[in-house]
């Protein structure tokens, strides 16, 4: 009697449905513009992390030689400025720790410049062009191209097709026909071939894609269009909340130097406090004067340690403001962000604003950007470094990928074939848009090319072709 159990037939892989067909062309196509930009994005993205998680920000860090005294602020800035005349003094950094240096900021000659002064001695170490450094050149390809509002709003766009290319995605990947979890939670390390590359691609994307879902939105939400119109006017802070201080025409946005990210999220359109009048409450003690020095020693005196920021008044209605966040690197926990603004003739405490106070949006938004720089510490800082590797791996993998199903000399795109039911294409025409719509630039960019594909390339078979 034969008890050997019969040979099980081969199995094979469950046939493409219609509508994966449909995702897989979605998933090509916003592929093809975004690979570009999410290849930029993580390349800058490495640089910015090198610099705020290990380095500063306004170069290689600098060490000092703790000593018993220190310099005072107010003969550092005179010494800065000296050196520099006809400059106006902007902002004080106060050093880190004790062995680095202190900043100071300065406008001369149009541009802001950072002077390192050692506190211990006074002497200057170094001068540096605030927009010219490595930090400040990836910031500005990181978020405009070097293109202006025109950069903004394409990366904008890619911004968003990288929401439809991660739906798509997980769509493809989503394990189904009987298929388990293992194929997409772990890569096939006897494949080879394109089949070795997809199943790295899969694996990667499917642990990165939630990361990278977070990093676009962020993104989205300094971006022109959706954070600067819809998403930050009713995330910032509500100014009436100082309705018993005059407020000046200028917004907080004006403490950080041109082009560059430096001052929270949610409070980039609040308007700043004026000098001018017996508003506020008691600050610096009434008979001192409101200088550098005694409002150094009025943050310390509140609790303000380590690295902060002392913003000089630059006219008659401006204020010395006093600040703490995780945004300009001073603080590696963002729960910690504090503003003080203080009248600069009166030394009386205007305007105060912590993490505590912001709305919801901004508070996820404070704790989300200092993630998205890799601002809370070595360990977010190499996390950080991993995924923009992740990401490089996953543009290069699509490529390979695509290339290696391209036939020699095809002459054309070859990208996945349109399910020939048209009902079945209108239906994922309006999920895909639903998605896409939501950020609306990237929604118009897709009824533009939907409209191009039925209006245009689909009767002119040379270019159909070419484009398919």
């Amino acid at each position: 009697m034969n008890l050997q159990k019969p040979p099980m037939p081969p199995t094979t892989p469950p046939t493409l449905g219609k509508f994966h067909m449909l995702a897989w062309r979605w998933h090509f196509y916003a592929g093809l513009c975004v690979v570009p930009f999410l290849t930029m994005l993580a390349v800058t993205g490495l640089v910015m992390v090198f610099f705020t998680g290990f380095q500063h920000r306004l170069g290689l860090n600098i060490d000092v030689q703790p000593q018993a005294t220190s310099v005072p602020v107010g003969a550092m800035a005179q010494a800065v400025l000296a050196q520099r005349p006809g400059a106006q003094l902007k902002e004080v950094v106060a050093p880190k720790s004790d062995t680095r240096p202190a900043w100071f900021v300065v406008t001369a000659d149009g541009r802001d410049e950072a002077v390192a002064a050692n506190p211990y001695t006074g002497e200057l170490l170094r001068t540096v062009d605030k927009e010219r450094t490595v930090f400040a050149w990836a910031e500005k390809i990181h978020g405009t191209l070097l293109l202006g509002d025109l950069g903004d709003r394409l990366i904008e766009i890619a911004a968003g097709l990288g929401i439809v290319l991660i739906v798509t995605g997980a769509y493809m990947a989503w394990p189904r026909g009987g298929q388990g979890w293992t194929r997409v939670l772990l890569p096939d390390l006897s494949a080879r071939g394109r089949s070795a590359w997809k199943s790295l691609h899969v694996s990667v994307a499917f642990w990165g894609g939630l990361v990278l879902a977070f990093f676009l939105l962020t993104g989205l939400a300094w971006a022109g269009i959706w954070g600067g119109h819809f998403v930050q006017p009713w995330g910032s802070f509500p100014a009436i909340k100082w309705d018993d201080v005059p407020k000046s025409d200028a917004t907080h946005a004006a403490l950080a130097t041109p082009g560059l990210k430096e001052v929270p999220w949610g409070l980039e359109q609040t308007p700043m406090p004026a000098s001018g009048s017996s508003a506020g409450r008691p600050g610096i003690p009434a008979g001192q004067p409101v200088n550098l020095d005694t409002v150094d020693a009025y943050a310390r005196s509140i609790g303000f340690g380590g690295q902060f920021h002392i913003a000089v008044p630059q006219d008659d209605t401006g204020v010395f403001s006093i600040s703490a966040d995780s945004m300009s690197g001073d603080l590696s926990d963002p729960t910690g962000d504090r503003f003080v603004h203080l009248d600069q003739y009166t030394g009386r405490v205007l305007a105060e604003a912590a993490f505590a106070d912001y709305s919801p949006m901004a508070k996820l938004m404070a704790v989300g950007i200092a993630l998205h720089q890799g601002d809370m510490g070595l360990w977010s800082a190499w996390a950080n470094v991993l995924f923009c590797l992740a990401v490089l791996f996953l543009c290069v993998s699509g490529i390979v990928m695509w290339w290696k199903r391209r036939p020699a000399n095809a002459g054309r795109l070859v990208a996945p074939r349109a399910p020939a039911d048209a009902a079945l294409w209108k239906t994922g025409a309006v999920v895909m848009l639903a998605v896409a719509l939501a950020f609306p630039l990237s929604g118009a960019v897709l009824v533009a090319v939907l409209l191009l594909d039925g209006l245009l390339i689909s009767r002119i078979p040379a270019l159909k072709q070419r484009l398919n």
